[in-house]
């Protein structure tokens, strides 16, 4: 008898207490200097309406690049990976961009098992039930959880993995974090298995700032919007009118760092952590950095976490790169 697996099946391993998570994070960046706010704050509903607003821009580009490049060589990347049987992807969302992906895997005769790794249980039901719809035959093996500490979850499944970690989102990393996080990546990789990691490269800083502070004033929104989060999650006083959005390029560091202005004195009230925050005129607090690559870069990146790149794929204004890479 021939047991058939259903084609959908989604674990969740949510902290029971994420707000316990918030509360620390936030206590902790606030007491630094300068003081700095995880950007994953950002991304409640109406943040995630705005940063979906923002990738429409004329100035912000990545979002535009990184689908061309999907786009024109999810083949040869595919291809440039052994075709494999099962796509990962860390932060999955609604996969749009993956279906690339998915679809070159299905032309090759390859495609099996899609694995969505998101934060939202909505959302990854939702793309799930539509995928195995899109493309018949398809398993979709979903994790619901943070895969900044969960990525150990991600079991090998059997047969040929590609891992994809897309939208520029290593660049949010400092680079000790940024280390540790592909280190953790290598260790994950079968002799079979490959990474696919989207990156934005270095560029004119001029487009680099605008792409982080646009003339419609979406962004300088996005990043007010985390001090909306904190007053109502965390009971704040934040006065978004007291702060403005600071988008500047970093030549040393070679990353955008985005910070939030006071523009007077002031003593902010945390009332869920018992906390009172003062802020000088002028001084900022810095909600994100986006770090940015050259190839040799990002080799060197690779060459220290312990992978080998095996790809590389620029659009064709050479604004932004998808690359391979495996275990050296």
């Amino acid at each position: 008898m021939t047991t058939i697996e259903p084609p959908i099946e989604i674990e969740v391993h949510l902290d029971a207490d994420g707000g316990a998570n918030m509360r620390r994070d936030i206590r902790a960046g606030l007491s630094t200097d300068p003081k700095e706010l995880a950007p994953k704050y950002f991304y409640d509903e109406r943040g995630s309406q705005l940063f979906e607003r923002i990738t429409e821009l004329p100035e912000y580009y990545p979002t535009r690049a990184e689908r061309a490049i999907l786009d024109q060589r999810a083949g040869d990347i595919v291809a440039g990976a052994g075709a494999p049987q099962t796509l990962v992807e860390l932060g999955s969302g609604s996969a749009a961009k993956t279906r690339h992906l998915l679809s070159a895997m299905r032309d090759a005769r390859c495609l099996r098992t899609y694995v969505p790794v998101d934060i939202s249980v909505e959302i990854t039901h939702e793309t799930a039930e539509s995928l195995v719809e899109e493309y018949p035959g398809l398993a979709v093996r979903g994790l619901v959880c943070d895969f900044e500490h969960d990525l150990e979850r991600i079991d090998n499944g059997g047969g040929r993995r590609l891992i994809a970690f897309l939208g520029g989102t290593i660049g949010n990393l400092y680079p000790e974090a940024r280390h540790e996080f592909l280190s953790r990546l290598a260790r994950l990789l079968g002799p079979e298995d490959f990474l696919l990691l989207g990156t934005d490269l270095v560029k004119d800083p001029g487009r680099l700032e605008a792409a982080y502070d646009d003339s419609l004033g979406v962004t300088a929104e996005f990043n007010k919007n985390v001090l909306r989060v904190l007053n109502r999650e965390l009971g704040a006083d934040f006065d978004l009118d007291a702060f403005e959005h600071v988008a500047r390029y970093d030549a040393a560091e070679a990353r955008m760092d985005i910070r939030l202005r006071s523009l007077a004195e002031q003593t902010i009230t945390i009332a869920e952590l018992g906390m009172a925050v003062g802020f000088a005129a002028g001084e900022e607090m810095r909600t994100e950095i986006s770090a940015k690559f050259t190839r040799e870069r990002l080799e060197a990146v690779y060459e220290e976490a312990g992978l080998a790149m095996s790809g590389w794929f620029t659009d064709a204004a050479g604004d932004y790169a998808l690359s391979l890479a495996r275990v050296a």
